[in-house]
């Protein structure tokens, strides 16, 4: 009887565990599912933040590609296209700023297909608060400085801070940042301007799978 017990005992505790493993489990994929769901809007959130969304009306978040560019920095990087009614109309380009004060700077900017720039914007940094963090918006409005520029080899030198004798200001305090932000926008605008057709007609080939589809 003891023995019996015992076994059904240690039945009960399997079946308690592999309950458990069985819920554990759903829970988890249900999680893994609404964090890749939040991660794409947040994406496509910041898409539309450097590509108006009044210049596409192809899913943006799907028509991408994903390249390795040294000119972009040492990771592939990802490229999303905006077409509107077929036609291509701008670029939203991943790119690394790899000279930061604190390390990699990764960014993001739309360029229009007459290499205007659009908007900038930071995704990942591990600069200096209060005085590298100046790059996000949320801190102040540093990156809006670049809307509307474009870059020219003949007039490259207007691309550095002003302490370099450029056309951007620096921080109080913290050059580095803003000279490494500058320096890597010129190059990645240099690189869209050398390879648009290229970027524009590679087939998609990126791992997107939102199921927002990238529509605004």
């Amino acid at each position: 009887m003891a023995l019996n017990s015992m076994t059904k005992n240690g039945l009960i505790l399997a079946g308690f565990a592999l309950v458990t493993t069985g819920l554990i489990a759903i829970t988890f994929d249900g999680t893994k599912q609404r964090i890749a769901e939040q991660r794409a809007q947040k994406k496509l959130a910041t898409l539309n933040e450097v590509v108006p969304p009044e210049l596409y009306n192809n899913p943006l978040y799907m028509d991408c590609i994903t390249l390795d560019a040294p000119a972009l920095g040492d990771e592939a990087k990802s490229v999303y296209r905006a077409r509107l009614d077929g036609a291509d109309t701008a670029l939203a380009i991943e790119f690394t700023a790899p000279d930061g004060y604190s390390g990699d700077i990764d960014l993001i900017a739309g360029v229009s297909v007459n290499g205007e720039v659009l908007g900038v914007r930071v995704l990942t940094h591990q600069e200096t608060p209060g005085l590298g963090d100046k790059i996000e918006m949320s801190v102040s409005d540093w990156m809006l400085s670049f809307n509307g520029k474009s870059y020219d080899e003949d007039q490259a030198k207007r691309w550095q801070v002003k302490k370099d004798g450029g056309q951007f200001d620096q921080f109080t305090g913290a050059t580095i940042t803003p000279r490494a932000v500058v320096g890597s926008v010129a190059r990645t605008l240099a690189y869209v301007k050398a390879n648009q057709s290229m970027l524009f007609n590679t087939p998609t080939n990126c791992q997107a799978t939102a199921q927002t589809g990238g529509q605004h």
